[in-house]
């Protein structure tokens, strides 16, 4: 029998270059999309999927991830005061009873590969998921529980890709294999940021991981590139000899919220949703300020969401 996955790492000590200044001393991952920061949204996907055990690997100027899932007992002192109900529950929600955090310091940028090694002790010797919280993916079934469910009837690791523009190659790990059955695909190698016309596949891995604790053995064994860094697809790439890896082209719609226009996409069609201001915020965009919309806007109403469609460019 599969065992059942708990754990989920969490890499969230890089830098955040990208949205500098806001990111001078806040960690980008708790950029809010609204009024939810990047980080809440990939906790609530994990906890969606049956995942209790959340695992953050941190660096420095990380405070804030770790203030955010403590309790704040003087701010609910506070509501429950004022009888202001709802907010308390809000917060309250942000880790429930059940959910057990757990922080890990990287201390100095090796790369996604290192960044989950320096897991290893925690993780332990079970199958473990890991989930990048730059890419927000908006789906009517979270995309860890998709996956759980075919890890559960496949019982081997899973890599959640999507259908790339070749020219994008660059910013991706692109996979090559063999169908393996309905949005999967058998791996038979991962290459990193591969030039356009080098690239096998137009399938590229974004931050969506289940994976053997195999990976582990394959990372330790890395050397590291002429960045000093170890990337994650080459300790996946390492295992592939020794046992299947399924990608899996998930059901959702991806946001590249590491890059600005990707960040600014997610927030424009979380707020077109959003039950407090999707109507006034829908008004502001048909009618916006300051001079003529531009006639190529077009605000949607609130429809079903599309499904695996790239939203932003890398930069």
């Amino acid at each position: 029998m599969t065992k059942r996955i708990t754990k989920a790492v969490f890499p969230v000590a890089g830098l955040g270059t990208r949205f500098l200044p806001a990111t001078k001393a806040s960690p980008k991952e708790m950029l809010a999309v609204v009024d939810k920061p990047l980080l809440q949204y990939a906790v609530e996907e994990a906890i969606a999927a049956g995942i209790t055990d959340m695992i953050f690997v941190t660096g420095r100027n990380k405070r804030a991830i770790e203030d955010h899932f403590d309790p704040a007992y003087e701010l609910e002192a506070e509501l429950e005061a004022r009888d202001k109900q709802d907010l308390l529950d809000i917060v309250r929600r942000v880790k429930p009873d059940h959910v057990d955090v757990y922080y890990v310091r990287q201390s100095e940028a090796r790369g996604l590969g290192h960044a989950v090694l320096c897991a290893e002790h925690i993780v332990g010797d079970e199958p473990f998921a890991v989930i990048l919280a730059d890419d927000l993916i908006d789906a009517e079934t979270p995309v860890m529980r998709q996956m759980l469910q075919l890890h559960q009837e496949h019982g081997c690791s899973l890599i959640g890709v999507e259908n790339i523009a070749r020219e994008h190659s660059r910013a991706y790990g692109v996979v090559t294999g063999v169908p393996f059955g309905e949005r999967l695909v058998q791996l038979g190698g991962i290459i990193e940021k591969p030039a356009p016309e080098a690239a096998p596949s137009t399938l590229g891995v974004v931050g969506r991981y289940l994976l053997s604790p195999s990976v582990f053995k394959h990372l330790r064994g890395l050397v590291p590139g002429a960045d000093g860094e170890l990337q994650l697809t080459d300790g996946i790439a390492g295992m592939l000899a020794e046992e299947p890896v399924l990608a899996y082209q998930f059901k959702g719609l991806r946001y590249d919220c590491g890059s600005k226009l990707g960040y600014v996409q997610a927030t424009v069609q979380f707020a077109l949703r959003h039950p407090e201001i999707r109507e006034e915020f829908r008004s502001f965009l048909q009618h916006m300020p300051y001079g003529q919309a531009p006639a190529a806007l077009q605000v949607p109403a609130i429809t079903p969401r599309p499904r695996n469609q790239a939203v932003a460019a890398q930069e």
